[in-house]
C-alpha cells in the first residue's frame, strides 16, 4: 500500500470520484463531518469508494443541514486486494463487528457468512457488517473494501466453491502441526478461502464434507483453544504471510 498521511481524516462514499465532482453527504455523514470531526468550510478530507482510489476533497457551502464535498485531486491510485475470502460462522454482534473490522484490515476481498449446524447467530445484519467494513477502511488507509455477501449454508457454500481455490480449513480437531509448513505445502491454486467454524466447532459429518472438498488443507492454529474472532486474525495473518500479499 502506498504511503499516506496517517493523521488525515478519511471518509468512505459510494459516489464516483473524479476531479471537480460535487458530493452531497447524507444526514449521517454530514453529522459526522460537522459534529464529530468538527470540520468547517474549506477544510480538507480524503475520500475513497473502493473503486477510484483516494482523493482530496474540501467542504463547501456549509449550512445547518447541508454541505457539499468538492473533489480536487487524486492522491492514491486504486489498489487491488488479495484474492482472499474469509468464510465464517456468524458470531454475536460485538464479536462479529470486531471480526469484520480485522478481516478488512488484513486485506480480505470477500466476507462470506456460512451457516453450520452449531452456528448460534443464524441471521446476519449485512448493513451493519458493511458499516464495520467501511469504518475499518476509513481508519486504516484501506482502499479496497471486501465484498459482503449473504449468508448461506455450509452445504451450499461447498457445492458452489470454485474447484481451483485453496480451502484453508481451520480445524480445532486437526493434529497439532506446524501451520506455516502446511500452508507452504499447499497445492497450486487460484485464490484462497479461509474457513473458520462456530464456537462449538464443526460436527463430524461437516468435517468429513469439508475434508473431501477440492484443494482442502487442514490447519491447526496452535496448542490453545481460540475464540472464533481470534482464530480469524491468527489464520488470516498466517495465510497472508505465506500465500498472500505479505510475502
Amino acid at each position: 500500500m502506498s504511503r499516506y498521511e496517517f493523521s488525515a481524516q478519511r471518509l468512505f462514499v459510494a459516489a464516483r470520484l473524479e476531479a471537480g465532482a460535487r458530493i452531497i453527504p447524507d444526514a449521517d455523514r454530514l453529522n459526522y463531518l460537522l459534529n464529530v470531526l468538527r470540520l468547517r468550510e474549506g477544510d480538507a478530507i480524503l475520500l475513497f469508494n473502493g473503486r477510484d482510489g483516494e482523493w482530496r476533497a474540501r467542504l463547501a457551502e456549509v449550512a445547518k443541514r447541508k454541505a457539499i464535498l468538492v473533489v480536487e485531486e487524486r492522491l492514491r491510485a486504486q489498489t487491488a486486494s488479495a484474492d482472499l475470502h474469509y468464510c465464517f460462522a456468524p458470531l454475536k454482534h460485538a464479536r462479529l463487528d470486531y471480526m469484520a473490522q480485522k478481516a478488512t484490515e488484513m486485506g480480505v476481498s470477500r466476507l462470506a457468512p456460512i451457516i453450520t449446524r452449531r452456528t448460534q447467530a443464524r441471521r446476519v445484519n449485512l448493513e451493519r457488517l458493511s458499516a464495520n467494513v467501511a469504518e475499518a477502511a476509513e481508519q486504516c488507509g484501506v482502499l479496497s473494501l471486501p465484498e459482503v455477501v449473504e449468508e448461506r449454508s455450509l452445504d451450499a457454500y461447498l457445492a458452489a466453491r470454485e474447484a481451483e481455490r485453496l480451502l484453508v480449513f481451520c480445524d480445532e480437531d486437526a493434529e497439532l502441526a506446524d501451520p506455516i509448513a502446511a500452508l507452504r505445502a499447499a497445492p497450486a491454486h487460484r485464490g484462497v478461502d479461509v474457513l473458520v467454524g462456530p464456537e462449538g466447532g464443526f460436527d463430524p459429518e461437516e468435517r468429513e464434507m469439508i475434508l473431501v472438498a477440492p484443494l482442502a488443507t487442514r490447519l491447526a492454529l496452535g496448542p490453545r483453544i481460540l475464540r472464533a474472532d481470534t482464530a480469524a486474525v491468527a489464520a488470516l495473518a498466517m495465510v497472508q504471510a505465506v500465500l498472500g500479499d505479505w510475502s
